[in-house]
């Protein structure tokens, strides 16, 4: 039986073991046996080696005094991985996803995981854009690394100061955010020479809807710049022809007193909810921004264009999970949609500055936190260019670019699934 395919970090350096102690060995037939015993043993010491070890989680109890907690009342938390050498004084702050809540049952259902409680939350490693490896993240590999954790369902945006005694519910999204960037800034990000926010998902879209507001806590002579992964939630129809998704942003930003922290920019011209659409606030931000999306989001499809309540007979349901399975007709309702998509990222002119894109044609949500599709050998290319490289080509201000695939199905190089 042959043995599995190993990440390259992994086989590189297996195969020099190997090379090494086939030296040792003769070719006769018990010498033979020892060398495969020896392989397998190597294999299991390399493979043990290579996985990334767990980060230190920061329980920020002093939090708890300000009201900053996650929905069950509990402090919230992050993961910090110091930066060392030259990127001692350079930050990147990541920001989880998950979705949102938008009424007390679907909030009181996340106090009972770790989308709602940090009771619940677990160490983890980093990887893609928060890697600590330098061949796999140059860019960003030595800087301080922060994963923020999400136990709001708002993307840090809710305020609420009464908490209702028969859900015992929280909605203190954005005290979370402040009280986190608060203690990050004390551990020495007020000496940030560079710094990005970014986000996947829930948020991806909060690093769109705080970008301003970091910069302007950072010093002022910081390089400072915003990514979103995965968090361009476009206003469109689903496929009965209702706005579902403006309703259901309706019902969070209520839900969670969220309009007080949406950005003004957008809040003085437009009704909140709708300023929880990216294209909405996108084009009056101050701060350079670079935008990562699939033009077939795989949650967008699943929740905005062909949510359940549009599809009570689960015509779309095998189309859902698997791209490969939709009929001639859905296909043509995605490629609509990505249509819809494109027309929604904001046109040269009333962008931020420096704002570059990378939107590929895989069905799939976040691609920046897995190494596979951030920066590998088989990594997802648009124009032959890389995430990782563009990101990295884009920060340090080698490139501005906007890179936009052709449509489903041309790009081999995808890795067409949902992660979030």
């Amino acid at each position: 039986m042959p043995l599995p395919l190993l990440p390259a970090v992994v086989t590189g350096q297996a195969e020099r073991l190997i090379l090494n102690l086939s030296l040792t060995f003769s070719q006769s037939r018990s010498a033979m046996a020892a060398r495969a015993a020896m392989v397998v043993l190597v294999l299991g010491i390399v493979v043990s080696s290579a996985k990334a070890a767990d980060v230190d989680m920061v329980f920020l109890k002093s939090a708890v005094s300000k009201g900053a907690v996650c929905l069950d009342g509990s402090p919230p938390v992050y993961h910090f991985s110091p930066g060392s050498g030259s990127g001692a004084n350079n930050w990147v702050v990541h920001m989880e996803g998950g979705g949102w809540c938008r009424n007390a049952d679907e909030c009181s259902v996340r106090k009972g995981n770790f989308r709602g409680s940090s009771k619940f939350m677990r160490p983890l490693s980093f990887s893609g854009i928060l890697g600590g490896i330098q061949k796999y993240n140059p860019d960003f590999y030595n800087w301080n690394r922060v994963k923020i954790r999400y136990c709001d369902g708002s993307s840090f945006t809710g305020d609420v100061e009464t908490v209702e005694t028969s859900t015992n519910l929280h909605y203190r999204g954005a005290r979370v955010w402040n009280a986190i960037i608060e203690d990050l800034l004390a551990r020495g990000m007020n000496k940030a020479r560079n710094a990005l926010l970014s986000g996947c998902s829930a948020g991806g879209l909060a690093a769109i809807l705080h970008c301003d507001r970091f910069r302007d806590l950072l010093p002022a002579t910081a390089k400072v710049k915003c990514f979103s992964d995965a968090g361009y939630f476009v206003d469109g129809k689903d496929i009965t022809g209702n706005n579902f998704v403006r309703t259901f942003y309706k019902d969070v930003v209520n839900l969670h007193g969220s309009a007080k922290n949406l950005p003004a920019s957008c809040t003085s011209k437009l009704s909140p909810e709708m300023c929880f659409f990216p294209q909405n606030v996108v084009p009056t931000l101050r701060t350079p921004l670079f935008i990562l999306n699939a033009a077939y989001d795989a949650w967008q499809i699943k929740n905005v264009l062909a949510p359940s309540a549009a599809d009570k007979k689960k015509n779309w349901a095998q189309c859902k999970l698997d791209i490969k399975s939709c009929s001639s007709s859905q296909l043509t309702t995605l490629q609509n949609f990505r249509t819809d998509f494109l027309a929604a990222l904001p046109k040269p002119g009333q962008s931020p500055p420096s704002l570059s894109m990378f939107i590929d044609s895989c069905y799939a949500h976040c691609q920046s936190g897995s190494q596979d599709t951030w920066l590998a050998e088989d990594s997802p290319t648009v124009e032959k260019m890389q995430i990782g490289r563009a990101v990295g080509d884009w920060y340090h201000d080698r490139e501005v670019s906007r890179r936009i695939d052709c449509p489903y199905p041309c790009n081999p190089t995808c890795k067409n699934r949902d992660d979030d």
